[in-house]
């Protein structure tokens, strides 16, 4: 059985279909495979990446029908839609049941969920919220990874 999995967190694939029944969302064969892309651990793929693995399970599966499902799970609150690394690229994130912060290598761009400690005593001075109510914290670590840094010493 797949699993979504994140730092101790699992979930089933199984289970975010049930949760989404329970929300009278019509589970089809193309809208299970979208599901089912996302499963796994530190996952952020892009539409793209989503629609490919979606193909291996549904061939007919479209990318217009990706980017409504994921427009549909975004709104329901379980994935979220990321904007992270220098590329600015749409990514998506499955992992909506457990707060955490990301880690992005700037060579390749892999993501990595984090659950660095300091991070909740945060706090931004009223002057500097500039009339915006903070309702969440976001941090997201940059550098590059080790087999980056390797291609860059050779």
């Amino acid at each position: 059985m797949e699993q979504l999995c994140v730092k101790g967190y699992h979930v089933e694939v199984t289970e975010l279909i049930d949760r989404l029944r329970a929300r009278d969302w019509r589970v089809t064969p193309q809208r299970r495979a979208v599901a089912e892309a996302l499963a796994g651990t530190h996952v952020h793929l892009t539409a793209e990446e989503v629609h490919a693995a979606a193909r291996r399970v549904v061939p007919e599966v479209s990318l217009a029908t990706v980017y409504n499902t994921l427009g549909e799970l975004v709104a329901m609150g379980e994935v979220a839609e990321l904007r992270i690394g220098e590329s600015n690229s749409v990514r998506y994130d499955p992992n909506t049941q457990t707060p955490h912060h990301h880690l992005v290598c700037r060579g390749c761009g892999l993501i990595f969920d984090v659950h660095p400690s300091g991070v909740d005593g945060l706090s931004l001075p009223r002057q500097e919220r500039y009339g915006i109510q903070v309702r969440a914290v976001q941090v997201t670590f940059v550098g590059v990874c080790s087999n980056c840094a390797e291609t860059a010493r050779a």
